[in-house]
């Protein structure tokens, strides 16, 4: 419905900002809102469901009636990835995270249900709706992508196996706040752009430049800096789905100090920093931040 909907976005309602903002004090776009609503839908029918987490809404959204007793999984998504950029017909997405209960069926949800390390979940992935729609997600098994053939309306394995490549030749990052990084962060992008392999590419949507750097090869990173301290990206709807990916990839995801799949939330709106893609380039930060 959304590829659908995206590739038709010039000629439906969908552009442009939808005058709200969400909890996290980010103005929505009406893709924004029509997603968020499409998979609250969808999601609330399945009986396996037993609760949704979704970066627009502020409280865990949970399905206490009869039907969702013995549902199992709490799923976390950001309905639209980069939404932004819809506007200008740049590729958006969308990234879901499964955990399964720990506590038993029939019971009031804890948070050791919905509160869970990145070690801890079932699934993750994403869709990028591109010149291509492609669904990636891994189950622990390896990452495998699928694209839409829009004729039979199926999701056909075309990427088995998905492995980043071993030389890093693209780093993606937002130069424009380079000023207000620390000085250790200025010095690790310093040594990645130091490399004459490397060049630049940041499209300022995580999910494309996530897709584009495990199939070229790159790192992608989104540092703390004195705007926002604690780092921008959420660590249940963006960090720990592209983390569990990136591992299951042969990359690596660190918030420069800890490995994303350790970090066990104390909010389902936590936010941190970003390091994440071939393991050589995100390691790389440790050595910068291991003395500050």
């Amino acid at each position: 419905m959304l590829s659908r909907d995206i590739n038709r976005a010039g000629l439906l309602d969908i552009l442009g900002a939808a005058g709200t903002v969400n909890v996290q004090d980010e103005d929505q776009q009406k893709l924004d809102v029509q997603a968020n609503e499409i998979f609250i839908q969808l999601l609330k029918q399945s009986p396996y469901v037993a609760a949704i987490g979704t970066e627009e809404d502020p409280d865990l959204i949970v399905f206490d009636d009869v039907a969702h007793n013995r549902a199992e999984y709490i799923v976390y998504l950001d309905p639209v990835d980069g939404s932004s950029n819809i506007d200008v017909n740049v590729s958006v997405g969308t990234n879901f995270l499964l955990f399964k209960r720990k506590s038993l069926a029939n019971t009031r949800l804890k948070k050791e249900d919905y509160l869970q390390s990145g070690t801890e979940a079932v699934c993750a992935g994403y869709v990028v709706y591109g010149a291509s729609t492609m669904l990636v997600y891994t189950v622990g098994q390896g990452v495998d992508g699928f694209t839409l053939d829009a004729s039979l309306g199926e999701f056909m394995l075309s990427h088995p196996q998905m492995k980043f490549p071993k030389e890093c030749t693209i780093y993606s990052v937002n130069e424009g706040n380079y000023q207000l990084w620390s000085k250790e962060v200025q010095a690790y992008i310093e040594e990645i752009k130091a490399n004459p392999k490397t060049t630049a590419r940041y499209i300022g949507s995580l999910v494309a430049d996530f897709h584009r750097n495990l199939l070229k090869g790159g790192v992608f990173a989104y540092p703390p800096d004195t705007k926002k301290p604690q780092g921008k990206l959420r660590l249940l709807y963006e960090a720990i789905p592209f983390a569990l990916l990136a591992t299951q990839a042969g990359g690596a995801a660190t918030t420069g100090t800890k490995d994303i799949l350790s970090i066990k939330p104390s909010d389902i709106h936590e936010r941190t920093p970003l390091y994440i893609g071939t393991k050589k380039e995100v390691q790389l930060i440790g050595k910068y931040l291991s003395n500050s």
